[in-house]
C-alpha cells in the first residue's frame, strides 16, 4: 500500500491502521517496510507525535 503524501491524510491511515491491526509503530513499519523516522517527521511537521502508551499519534 502507498501511503498518502498529504499529513492530514496520513495521520488518518496510520492511526486506524495503528488501531485495527499493528500492536505498535514499529510492528507497523516493519511490516510496511517504511521507516520509522518518516512517519514521525511528517507527522511531526503537523505538531503530532506518537504516544506509545495509546499507540496512536496525538
Amino acid at each position: 500500500m502507498n501511503l498518502p503524501n498529504d499529513p492530514v491524510m496520513l495521520l488518518s491511515v496510520i492511526n486506524t491502521k495503528l488501531r485495527d491491526a499493528y500492536a505498535s509503530l514499529d510492528a507497523l513499519c516493519e511490516d510496511m517496510g517504511v521507516a520509522r523516522g518518516q512517519i514521525e517527521s511528517a507527522l511531526g511537521g503537523i505538531g503530532y507525535t506518537y504516544d506509545e502508551q495509546r499507540n496512536r499519534f496525538c
